[in-house]
């Protein structure tokens, strides 16, 4: 039996949420404490007859109550399999996603809405802090190519 028959991969977005000031870039994280503990992007899986980015919308809609100014999809694509079961994942070994980048006007602080089934607390910061947060080699690549693709030189 192969790995594929087993289980599939669930369809999804990763979004390296971000917002410019004073040409100086923050990138939000959210504390994730739902199937993990630790820091990430807003993500989530695609929903039946939804387009990528109508989920990166309604992921970021939900889990931050923001709206994104721009969308950009990359070609960075990855996978990785959960490391048990989960009731609200069923028929699924893992997650298969595509990054996208989204910002987000500068005024954002005051304006989020965490789902709070998912995430306990979140956090604004340069490049350099959020990589040390994030726990994943696929987070810290993902935040990696959007930052370089900014093409701001952060002081």
């Amino acid at each position: 039996m192969t790995k594929q028959k087993r289980g599939k991969y669930r369809k999804a977005v990763f979004i390296v949420v971000y917002s410019i000031k004073r040409d100086k870039v923050d990138y939000l994280l959210l504390k994730r404490k739902l199937h993990w503990k630790g820091w990430e992007f807003p993500k989530g899986g695609i929903e039946k007859n939804e387009t990528f980015i109508l989920a990166v919308k309604r992921e970021i809609k939900e889990e931050t109550g923001l709206k994104a100014l721009k969308i950009k999809k990359f070609n960075e694509k990855g996978k990785y399999r959960y490391k048990k079961k989960y009731a609200d994942r069923k028929g699924f070994m893992g997650q298969e996603y595509i990054l996208f980048s989204a910002e987000i006007k500068e005024s954002h602080n005051k304006k989020i809405k965490l789902d709070k089934k998912e995430h306990s607390a979140y956090k604004w910061l340069p490049y350099n802090k959020a990589l040390k947060l994030l726990k994943w080699k696929n987070q810290k690549k993902c935040l990696r190519k959007v930052d370089k693709s900014l093409n701001i030189k952060q002081i």
